[in-house]
């Protein structure tokens, strides 16, 4: 099961030059500066660029080919799209802009999906509000209900929060984080926050001026040394793990890290016992004694596996295995020759708890 293709798309001033092969399941990120293609590429995927040229599939089936020529219409590729500013339906409520979803719908679907889109955004409360007295998360939240009741092959969601301010963001994108662990449909989202990235990817694409500069898994991507340069301050490692403890007192979560420990700063005990944590290269020191007395908290014995330069001629960039986790850091290049790094030495890594979020 994937989502592949070839698309080239000439506009003045811009050209989109994509060649993909997204998984058919979870969700994938098109992450990138504003006017890099991302949402260029979304509206390929939906079919509203017929210029367009190249060749689209889903699952094996073209939606799109030059020779010989094919282009399944909107309408028939069966998707659920959100825009950034939802595009709800004036005229109805709640209720009405989500039943326009289900009557949407291709399949045949369950009556108790409907019940079940509700729960699952929290929307049993709205259903018979005006669509113009809700919050900025709480509109996007009945424009993903409508998208999915429409029981679509492939969800679009278009920067879906970033016409929203921070704590409407922060409301809805653990919604978010629910769908992509519980629903069966692949999902395309756009988005120019890696912090939303690093929470909904199973698979990324990173553009650039009009292509993919990188894709691949989540962290296998964000972590190459030879991230391309736009992204070389994102260079990160993304553990999905285990909360085995929270230490109320200093307001730590503990998380298993194989068989060490990672302290993180959390304030409230997390709702979830898995979850990921980005640790951030530049945030990863190394040392050769561990017994060194200072703040850090989060030290674990590590074997060098790769170097390589950094984009700045004073640093170099490393990976290294932590009981079978990869870890990168962002060291000066004299740094690293006056510890004599190389693949296959044995170090310690010091990981700043304040660089790491939940």
């Amino acid at each position: 099961m994937s989502l592949s293709g070839n698309l080239t798309l000439q506009r003045p001033g811009f050209s989109l030059r994509a060649s993909f092969d997204f998984p058919g399941r979870g969700t994938t990120v098109l992450l990138g500066p504003s006017g890099s293609g991302k949402t260029t590429l979304l509206r390929c995927l939906a079919g509203l660029e017929p210029a367009a040229l190249g060749r689209l599939s889903m699952n094996g089936v073209v939606w799109q080919s030059d020779d010989p020529p094919v282009f399944v219409p909107v309408h028939a590729r069966q998707l659920g799209v959100v825009f950034q500013e939802g595009r709800l339906f004036p005229h109805l409520n709640v209720e009405g802009n989500l039943r326009y979803g289900w009557r949407r719908r291709i399949q045949p679907v369950q009556g108790a999906a409907y019940e079940g889109a509700v729960e699952m955004l929290n929307l049993g409360t709205l259903l018979q509000r005006s669509v113009q007295k809700l919050s900025g998360g709480e509109r996007q939240r009945v424009a993903i209900g409508r998208a999915l009741l429409a029981a679509p092959r492939l969800l679009l969601l278009d920067e879906p929060l970033s016409a929203i301010d921070r704590a409407h963001r922060d409301e809805i994108l653990p919604y978010l984080v629910r769908l992509r662990r519980v629903l069966d449909i692949p999902m395309v989202y756009v988005t120019h926050s890696l912090e939303e990235a690093v929470c909904l990817a199973d698979h990324i694409a990173l553009f650039d001026s009009g292509e993919i500069a990188s894709q691949g898994v989540l962290s296998a991507t964000l972590s190459r040394l030879d991230l391309p340069f736009p992204f070389q301050d994102d260079l990160s490692v993304v553990i999905e793990t285990t909360v085995i403890r929270w230490d109320a007192d200093y307001a730590l979560a503990c998380l298993q890290i194989g068989d060490h420990i990672l302290r993180v700063p959390a304030s409230t005990k997390p709702a979830a016992e898995r979850v990921r944590v980005r640790v951030c290269a530049k945030d990863v020191s190394i040392a050769i004694d561990p017994h060194t007395q200072d703040s850090i908290l989060n030290k674990f014995p590590a074997c060098v596996i790769e170097l390589a330069d950094a984009h700045h001629p004073a640093q170099v960039v490393l990976a290294l295995d932590v009981a079978g986790i990869r870890f990168v850091a962002r060291i000066t290049r004299l740094s690293c020759a006056t510890l004599q790094l190389s693949p296959g030495k044995m170090v310690w890594i010091q990981v700043k708890s304040a660089a790491l979020l939940i």
